[in-house]
């Protein structure tokens, strides 16, 4: 049962609005269900808002951000509970060994090699958690296709594609973690 998502998601807050609506629909979604969120610990961008939405929908937050990100992400002081760590490598194993599934919001490099991780452990059976690539107004479209590309020419076998569940907005990540 689903208890404590890790959200993957921009800390830029230069984009579309539509972005940060829903990241603000997706927070309240998990706090109104008395789950936690589990993030990267920043107060800008798409990471703010989901956590600022999860609070404010009763919610518990749980902020991870190494030490040095702090000047770029500026922590969430309001976090539950605010972890602070010396590498991004610490981080993301602090966040995966927290969370019970994982929601992949719209973001930049560090979204991606944080996706890419969590597929390829499933893949490799390091972890059975749920894994939904939110595709709003298709953002991710290139990824996917790169995706199949690598299947088509075989750098992947075509088993990772069941490592991850493509949904379009909120609703879709609520049906893939509760049904």
């Amino acid at each position: 049962m689903t208890r404590s998502v890790c959200v993957y998601c921009a800390s830029r807050g230069q984009v579309e609005p539509a972005f940060g609506a829903l990241a603000d629909e997706l927070g309240a979604a998990l706090g109104e269900r008395g789950w936690s969120l589990v993030y990267g610990g920043g107060s800008v961008g798409l990471m703010g808002r989901v956590a600022r939405a999860t609070h404010a929908a009763g919610g518990r937050v749980v902020g991870v951000i190494p030490e040095s990100m702090d000047t770029v992400e500026i922590a969430y002081r309001d976090a539950d509970e605010l972890i602070v760590v010396d590498t991004m490598r610490q981080r993301k194993q602090i966040m995966d060994d927290r969370a019970d599934a994982f929601v992949i919001l719209p973001g930049g490099f560090g979204t991606l090699e944080e996706l890419s991780e969590v597929i390829t452990h499933r893949y490799l059976k390091y972890h059975t958690k749920p894994v939904v690539i939110v595709n709003h107004d298709g953002f991710y479209d290139p990824l996917l296709e790169l995706f199949r590309h690598f299947i088509e020419h075989g750098f992947a076998s075509a088993s990772f594609s069941e490592m991850y569940d493509v949904v379009d907005g909120v609703a879709g990540v609520l049906a893939a973690l509760e049904g």
